[in-house]
């Protein structure tokens, strides 16, 4: 396990290693509590096998044409931008199970999620091939290109860190499926995302829980830590080829962007746990919980700036649409 360098609150030193051991009864309350809500589902069944058919290449089947894809074009975008992020597992594992560990409670949860989040790119890589969403030949190429980059986190500051960007992270990801699904065009595709969209929100479950234990153990660092990762955030496929161009249009089309980001994301998450009420906090973590409200503020402006944007796009759109 990597151990971070001493950070101190007051007169306590907190290393990796400790807030992990002071963690670990929690984790392992959440792993019971996650095994008792999980619910077995299994992703062959949600796949349209019977649409299936062979591509041309080594069994000499049918090319590949747009016109054969049932979703809709924002919905292609970001199932693919979905799924590149979802085929970057074996990274993230790496990650957490090298920061986390691989004994007991935590060990314990690491190959669950894992073997959980597996299933996301399996269902969603038959679902797109099955029916013909996406060039097949496009999407490999772009997969190898996303997954030989590799991942690296952003927020490898501390443990805190970590259990805070994915508090946050895993509600973005389940909100992302969830929308992408209803606009697909596809009642197949988005029953088979509110599956993998509540295994999301599972998980989230899971992270902000021990953040809020987090917050019990040292207020001032993981405030801290809250205020890193929320002003600093990025969706963990932001290094996939094109994704500035995808993430505009998913933006524009209303699956994830700044709004949804801060009425959807941040904010259900810090009101639950209550972060801008927390007291008792040391000189740091003031101007933290200050430095966090102020960026909300700035981020909901924000915001109302893109919708306005957003709104005059699509009105343009809706015209050149009526005078074709």
């Amino acid at each position: 396990m990597t151990i971070a360098p001493v950070q101190r609150t007051g007169s306590t030193a907190w290393t990796d290693a400790r807030l992990l051991l002071a963690l670990e009864e929690v984790v392992e309350g959440e792993l019971n509590r996650h095994l008792k809500a999980a619910r077995e589902w299994m992703p062959h069944e949600y796949i349209p096998w019977s649409q299936g058919r062979d591509f041309d290449g080594v069994l000499g089947g049918e090319a590949w044409e747009l016109s054969q894809s049932k979703v809709t074009p924002l919905g292609r975008v970001s199932l693919v931008v979905n799924l590149l992020t979802e085929d970057n597992l074996p990274s993230y594992h790496h990650e957490i199970a090298t920061l986390f560990g691989r004994d007991g409670a935590w060990g314990t949860w690491v190959h669950r999620w894992t073997a959980e989040e597996g299933r996301h790119g399996i269902a969603i890589r038959d679902y797109l091939l099955a029916t013909r969403a996406v060039d097949p030949v496009a999407l490999e190429r772009a997969r190898m290109d996303h997954m030989g980059a590799g991942f690296q986190s952003d927020n490898a500051h501390s443990a805190l860190h970590s259990i805070a960007y994915v508090a946050f992270q895993e509600l973005a990801t389940r909100i992302s499926h969830r929308n992408t699904g209803h606009l697909s065009g596809d009642p197949l595709c988005e029953q088979l995302l509110a599956k993998i969209a509540n295994d999301e929100n599972l998980h989230m479950v899971f992270y902000r829980n021990l953040l809020k234990a987090a917050i019990e153990l040292t207020p001032d660092l993981a405030m801290q830590a809250i205020r890193d990762v929320v002003t600093e955030f990025r969706m963990p496929g932001h290094g996939m080829p094109g994704f500035e161009r995808s993430a505009a249009q998913i933006a524009i089309g209303g699956i994830y962007n700044l709004r949804i980001h801060h009425d959807d994301v941040l904010q259900p998450v810090l009101r639950h746990l209550k972060v801008l009420e927390v007291g008792g906090l040391g000189p740091a973590g003031i101007q933290a919980q200050q430095e966090l409200g102020l960026f909300l503020e700035g981020l909901d402006g924000q915001a109302a700036r893109f919708e306005e944007r957003q709104a005059a796009l699509l009105a343009r759109r809706a015209a050149r649409a009526a005078q074709a």
